[in-house]
C-alpha cells in the first residue's frame, strides 16, 4: 500500500495538471477571441469602407451629363479603380452602367485628350494599370452579356451598351486620339487591342457571344436589332481578323459563332453589309480549307454534338449559296466536309423510338441529346439545308454531268418543235423541255471508255456520296432532297449516260463486278448507282401517266426499256448470287434501292405497257430448276418468288399457285385418298333466298371447312328437293350465282366505275345491316372460287386490285397514279373542284386549296376516293379472301394477273384447246356432221366477241381458264337433245344410237341451244342444217346475257 507521503504527492502532480491545461484552454480560448474579433472588426472595416466607397462613387455619378463629359480621364480611371475594388455584380450593376456610360461620354467628346479615357494608355506610368483595369471591365461587359434577355426592352438596352463598350476598345479605329498626328501610335494600339482580345477569348468571349445570339435569334420572332446584331457579329469576327485566321481562332468561330442557328439567313435579313465583310476576307474558302481536314471536322462536330452540327452546315450551305465563284473552286473540299458532318449525324440516326433515343424534326429518332431551344429554328435550318439540293448547287456539283456537249441532237428537235408554235404555252414549255431532255439520247448506249480511277468519276462518286448520305441521315427531308434532285430534267439521263461510259465496257458490267468487291471504289461507284435509283424512282412515282407515255419527260419509254433491263438482271444476279442472303447496311439499301426502282417501273408497265412482250423474264433461269430448289426450301428461290416473281412466266407462276393450293389441301386432308375421304360440308338453300342462306349457312363455318368440300341442295319455296347430286357442279352454279348477286351493282354492296364499268366497294353500302360481315362473306366466296380454280367474269377496279394485293402499303403507291382507274375524268378535273365536303386533314374545312398545296390537296383527295371512304369494306373482303388464299400466293402475280387468276385469260380463245378438251354426250362425237359444223362456225363465223359470248354461254365466264381447257371444272361437255329440256332424260340407249346414226323423230329447227353451267355443258339439238345451227347459236349465246354489271 502507497504510504501518506507518496499518496500527497500523486494529488500535487494530478492538481499541476490540471492547472496547466486549464491555463492552456483559457490561452486558446483569448486567441480565438481575438481572432474573431479580427474578422469582425476587418469585415465591419471592409463594409464600411465599401460603403465610403460607393458612396464616393455614387457622389462622383450624380454629376448631370454636362459635368460627364468634362470629366477628366484620370479621375474616370480612378473611380473606375475604386468600383472595380468593391464590384459585386447584383449590388453595383447600377454603379457599373454608369460608369460604362461615363467611359463612353468620355470617348465621345470632342478636341479634349485629357478627357478621352484610352488617352491614358499614352501614360508612361498608367499604361499597364489602364491595361488591367479595360480587361476587367470588358470581361465584367461579357458577364452582364451573359445574363441579359434581349426580349425584355430594359436589358436589350444594356445589352447595346455592353457590345458598345467591346466594340470601341477591341477596335482603334473610333479612337480620335490616333487620328491627325497621333496615327503614328495606331500599329502600338492595335496591340494593345489585339492583347484585350486574347484575354478576352481566354475567359470564353465566343461562348457569350454564341449565348446571347442564341437567346436573340433562336425565337418565333428574333429581338436582336440591326444594331445588336451588326455589334455582336463584328466583335466574334475581329479576333480571327486580327489572328490573321488562324486555325486556333477560325475553329471556335466555327464551333460558337457559325454553329448559331440559321444566323447567315439572319444576316443577310437584317444586316447583309456582314455577309459582305464575310466574303470580303474570302472567309467561306478559309472554313473549307480549315474543315476539310478530316481530323479537324472531327474535331469540330465532337464540339457541337448532331443537332448544332446541322446548325452548322445549314449555316455553310448558304454561304456557299452566296459564293458560287468559290463553291466552283473549292467544290472538292466543300463537298468533303458536308459529307464528313452527315456521317457523323448519321451515327445517332436511329431507325426506331427506345428510351435512349430523342426525336428530331429532320434527322428523325436521334440517339443524342436534342436541344429543344433549336426547334423553334428548325423551318429556318431546314430552308438552309435545302440549298443543299437547290439547282444552283446541284449545277456546280454535277457540273461534270451536266456539262456534256449533246449539240448534235439540237437541230432536229427544233425541227420538231416549229410546227408546234400555235400550242398553249404551258404545252409549249413541255414540248421544249421534252426536247431539250431528248437530245442526250444519243450517247445512252453503255458504251464505256471512262477510267474510274479519273479525277472526273472521282469528283461525281464523291458527289453522290454526298446526297446519298443525306438522304440517309436527313431521313424527315428525304422526300424534298428527292424532289430537289429531280427538278433539272437532264440531270437524270445524263447522269445515266455518265454511268453508261465507266469502266471498259460500259458501267452496267461494270457494277456487277463491284458487287462482289469490298474496296472503297466500288462502294462509291454503287452509291452513285443508289442515288440514280433513288432519285429516278422518285420522279417516275410523281410523273403521271401522260408525262411518262407522252410527254417522256426527263427518260424515252427506250431508256426506260434499258434501265428496267439491267435492274431486273442486277436485282436477280444479287440475289441467285446469294448477295441479299447476307446482305447489311449499304449493301441491303443497295437492293432495296435498285428493287425499288425495278418494281416502279414493272408495276407502271402492268398498267400501261412500255416494254416488249417477254422483257421481264430471265431466259437463263428454267422453271423447273427454280421449283426444285423451293421443294428444297433454298433461300435464294423463295427470294426470288418474293421480290421479282416475274422474271418467271405467269403460266409457271399460275402452275406453282395451283401445286401451293393442291400441297395445301392434300396437308389439311382434303383431298380424296384411298385410305380416306374428305370432310364434306353440306348447306340446304332456297333459290328464292341464295344470297340470304348462303350468307347464314357459310358464313360461321370455320377456316377449313371454307376450304373444304362444300355439297349443296337446292328447294324450291315448298321446301321440295331439286332432283340431281352435287358433284362440284352444283357448288359451281351456287357460287356463281352468288357471285353475280353479291356484284350487282343494284344491291349497292358494289359500284362500278366511269368508263369502263370496274367493280369496286361502294362507299354507301354501310345502309345494309351488317355490311361489314357481308363483306367479309364476299371475300370468302371470291377466295373459294380462285382456290377450287373456278373462274368468275367479276372485273374489278384495278386500284382496288391493287388494294386486294396489298400494293397500298408500299412506300412506292401513288393513289394519283390509280386514281383514273376509278373516274378518269375526275382525275383530269380534279384540280379545279371548288367544294370538298369531307375533311382531308384535321381542320381542312378551313384551309384553302392554293397553289403551294395543290400537289398536296390532289393526293389526299385521290386518297380520300380510293381508300377511305371504303377503307373498312375493303378491310373486311380482304380479311374474308385472305383466310382462303395466303397473301404469299398471290403477291406472285402483278394487278392484271391476279385479275386473270380470278377470271381467266384475257387471251383469244384457242378453240382446238377447248375442242381437244371437249366431252360428248347423247349420241355426239367429234366426228358427228353437227359437232363439225359447231367449230366450223365458231372458227369461221364468230368473231372473238361472239366466241368470247359463246364461252360465257356455256360456263358462265366469258374468259379461258389460265391454264387451258385442260384445267376446266367440270370439263367442257355437248350433249345431243331433240326434245325441250323437260322432256329431255339424257344418255338413254335411244337417243344415243339416234344421236350416232343421226335418226331423228322430228326436225328440231325451232329449238334453241341451252346450256348448264353449272356443269359447263352445251344442250345442243341435231339440227339439219350448219346454216340453222348458226343462227340459232348466234341467237342463243346474244340473248343470254348472264349477269350484267351495268
Amino acid at each position: 500500500m502507497f504510504t501518506v507521503s507518496q499518496t500527497s504527492r500523486a494529488w500535487f502532480i494530478d492538481r499541476a495538471r490540471q492547472a496547466r491545461e486549464e491555463r492552456l484552454v483559457q490561452r486558446e480560448r483569448e486567441r480565438a477571441a481575438v481572432e474573431v474579433q479580427a474578422h469582425v472588426r476587418s469585415f465591419l472595416c471592409r463594409r464600411r469602407l465599401r460603403s465610403e466607397i460607393r458612396r464616393e462613387i455614387d457622389e462622383f455619378f450624380k454629376a448631370d451629363d454636362a459635368e460627364f463629359s468634362k470629366r477628366s480621364a484620370l479621375c474616370i480611371f480612378k473611380i473606375a479603380r475604386k468600383l472595380l475594388f468593391v464590384f459585386r455584380i447584383k449590388e453595383d450593376n447600377e454603379r457599373f452602367e454608369k460608369l460604362c456610360r461615363c467611359i463612353q461620354s468620355s470617348m465621345d467628346a470632342e478636341n479634349e485628350p485629357k478627357v478621352w479615357y484610352v488617352s491614358l494608355a499614352l501614360s508612361k506610368d498608367l499604361t499597364l494599370l489602364w491595361i488591367k483595369q479595360i480587361k476587367h471591365i470588358l470581361w465584367h461587359c461579357c458577364e452582364f452579356l451573359e445574363q441579359l434577355k434581349p426580349e425584355i426592352l430594359q436589358d436589350s438596352k444594356l445589352i447595346t451598351l455592353h457590345l458598345t463598350m467591346l466594340v470601341t476598345f477591341t477596335d482603334t479605329s473610333t479612337w480620335k486620339i490616333l487620328r491627325g498626328k497621333g496615327e503614328s501610335l495606331r500599329p502600338a494600339m492595335n496591340h494593345i487591342c489585339a492583347n484585350i482580345m486574347g484575354h478576352l477569348n481566354q475567359h470564353g468571349f465566343y461562348p457569350v457571344l454564341q449565348m446571347l445570339l442564341t437567346r436573340g435569334l433562336a425565337r418565333p420572332r428574333p429581338c436582336l436589332s440591326k444594331g445588336t446584331l451588326t455589334a455582336t457579329f463584328s466583335l466574334a469576327l475581329r479576333p480571327v481578323i486580327a489572328a490573321q485566321f488562324s486555325d486556333s481562332l477560325i475553329r471556335p468561330f466555327l464551333v460558337h459563332i457559325m454553329s448559331v442557328p440559321a444566323l447567315v439567313t439572319h444576316l443577310s435579313t437584317v444586316t447583309p453589309e456582314r455577309l459582305t465583310v464575310l466574303e470580303s476576307h474570302d472567309m467561306l474558302r478559309k472554313f473549307i480549307t480549315f474543315l476539310r481536314n478530316e481530323d479537324r471536322c472531327r474535331d469540330v462536330c465532337e464540339s457541337l454534338e448532331g443537332c448544332h452540327t446541322l446548325c452548322l452546315m445549314g449555316n455553310l450551305l448558304q454561304l456557299g449559296s452566296l459564293s458560287p465563284r468559290v463553291l466552283e473552286e473549292e467544290t472538292d473540299g466543300f463537298v468533303s466536309l458536308l459529307t464528313q458532318m452527315l456521317c457523323y449525324c448519321q451515327k445517332y440516326v436511329s431507325q426506331k423510338k427506345s428510351n435512349l433515343t430523342h426525336w428530331h424534326p429532320v434527322l428523325g429518332w436521334f440517339s443524342q441529346s436534342v436541344d429543344y431551344g433549336l426547334n423553334e429554328s428548325m423551318p429556318l435550318i431546314t430552308k438552309q439545308l435545302q440549298f443543299l439540293w437547290g439547282v444552283p448547287l446541284i449545277r456546280v456539283f454535277f457540273s461534270d454531268v451536266l456539262n456534256k456537249k449533246l449539240l448534235e441532237n439540237q437541230e432536229p428537235a427544233q425541227a420538231q418543235l416549229a410546227p408546234s408554235q400555235n400550242v398553249l404555252p404551258v404545252k409549249n414549255l413541255l414540248k421544249r423541255a421534252f426536247q431539250k431532255s431528248a437530245s442526250v439520247r444519243n450517247i445512252l448506249r453503255p458504251v464505256g471508255g471512262k477510267r474510274v480511277d479519273s479525277a472526273e468519276v472521282q469528283r461525281v462518286c464523291n458527289i453522290c456520296v454526298l446526297y446519298q448520305t443525306s438522304l440517309t441521315t436527313l431521313t424527315q427531308i428525304r422526300l424534298q432532297i428527292l424532289t430537289g434532285l429531280t427538278y433539272l430534267d437532264d440531270l437524270l439521263p445524263k447522269l445515266w449516260a455518265f454511268i453508261c461510259e465507266l469502266g471498259p465496257h460500259g458501267g452496267l458490267k461494270l457494277f456487277s463486278e463491284c458487287l462482289n468487291s469490298d474496296t472503297e471504289e466500288s462502294k462509291q461507284l454503287l452509291a452513285m448507282l443508289t442515288l440514280f435509283c433513288d432519285c429516278s424512282r422518285h420522279l417516275v412515282t410523281i410523273l403521271d401517266d401522260i408525262e411518262v407515255y407522252e410527254e417522256q419527260i426527263s427518260f424515252k419509254l427506250e431508256e426506260l426499256v434499258t434501265i428496267s433491263s439491267f435492274l431486273n438482271s442486277f436485282v436477280f444476279k444479287m440475289i441467285w448470287d446469294g448477295i441479299v442472303e447476307t446482305a447489311k447496311g449499304d449493301t441491303l439499301e443497295l437492293f432495296h434501292s435498285v428493287h425499288g426502282w425495278l418494281m416502279v417501273l414493272y408495276e407502271r408497265d402492268c398498267r400501261r405497257r412500255f416494254a416488249p412482250e417477254d422483257h421481264w423474264l430471265r431466259k437463263d433461269l428454267k422453271p423447273s430448276v427454280l421449283f426444285q430448289e423451293l421443294d428444297k426450301d433454298r433461300k435464294r428461290a423463295q427470294l426470288v418468288l418474293q421480290h421479282i416473281p416475274h422474271v418467271i412466266p405467269h403460266k409457271n407462276r399460275v402452275l406453282l399457285f395451283r401445286n401451293m393450293v393442291t400441297k395445301e389441301k392434300e396437308k389439311l386432308g382434303l383431298v380424296e385418298t384411298s385410305s380416306a375421304s374428305p370432310h364434306v360440308t353440306h348447306i340446304t338453300i332456297r333459290r328464292s333466298r341464295m344470297l340470304e342462306d348462303g350468307y347464314e349457312q357459310l358464313r360461321q363455318l370455320s377456316q377449313h371447312a371454307m376450304k373444304g368440300v362444300i355439297r349443296v341442295k337446292f328447294v324450291s319455296d315448298l321446301g321440295v328437293d331439286e332432283a340431281g347430286i352435287d358433284q362440284d357442279g352444283v357448288f359451281k352454279e351456287f357460287l356463281e350465282e352468288i357471285i353475280k348477286r353479291v356484284f350487282d351493282p343494284a344491291l349497292n354492296l358494289f359500284k362500278t366505275t366511269s368508263g369502263d364499268e370496274r367493280l369496286y366497294p361502294s362507299p354507301t353500302s354501310y345502309i345494309h345491316e351488317n355490311y361489314l360481315q357481308l363483306f367479309e362473306f364476299v371475300g370468302k366466296m371470291l377466295g373459294k372460287a380462285v382456290y377450287e380454280g373456278i373462274v368468275v367474269d367479276v372485273p374489278f377496279a384495278s386500284f382496288f386490285l391493287s388494294q386486294l394485293l396489298g400494293h397500298h402499303h408500299s412506300v412506292f403507291y401513288s393513289s394519283v397514279d390509280e386514281l383514273p382507274s376509278l373516274d378518269s375524268e375526275f382525275y383530269k378535273n380534279l384540280t379545279s373542284i371548288k367544294l370538298v365536303c369531307h375533311e382531308l386533314t384535321p381542320g381542312g374545312k378551313t384551309t384553302p386549296v392554293t397553289n403551294a398545296n395543290k400537289i398536296s390537296y390532289i393526293h389526299l383527295m385521290a386518297h380520300f376516293r380510293m381508300h377511305t371512304q371504303i377503307k373498312n369494306q375493303t378491310a373486311a373482303l380482304i380479311s374474308g379472301f385472305r383466310s382462303i388464299i395466303k397473301p404469299e400466293w398471290t403477291r406472285m402475280f402483278s394487278t392484271p394477273e391476279l385479275q386473270r387468276l380470278i377470271s381467266g385469260d384475257n387471251a383469244e380463245i384457242d378453240l382446238e384447246d377447248l375442242k381437244k378438251h371437249t366431252v360428248y354426250y347423247g349420241g355426239f362425237h367429234g366426228s358427228h356432221r353437227v359437232i363439225i359444223w359447231l367449230w366450223d362456225i365458231l372458227a369461221s363465223d364468230f368473231t372473238p366477241d361472239e366466241r368470247a359470248m359463246f364461252l360465257k354461254f356455256v360456263t358462265s365466264c366469258s374468259r379461258p381458264p389460265l391454264l387451258g381447257f385442260a384445267y376446266l371444272k367440270p370439263p367442257f361437255s355437248i350433249r345431243c337433245v331433240e326434245v325441250s329440256d323437260d322432256q329431255d332424260t339424257g344418255d338413254t340407249l335411244g337417243s344415243v344410237l339416234r344421236g350416232f346414226f343421226t335418226i331423228r323423230k322430228r326436225e328440231p329447227g325451232g329449238r334453241l341451244p341451252t346450256s348448264s353451267t353449272c356443269f359447263n355443258l352445251l344442250k345442243l339439238p341435231n339440227y339439219s342444217r350448219k346454216s340453222v345451227l348458226r343462227e340459232k347459236l348466234r341467237y342463243a349465246v346474244s340473248m343470254n346475257t348472264g349477269f350484267e354489271l351495268s
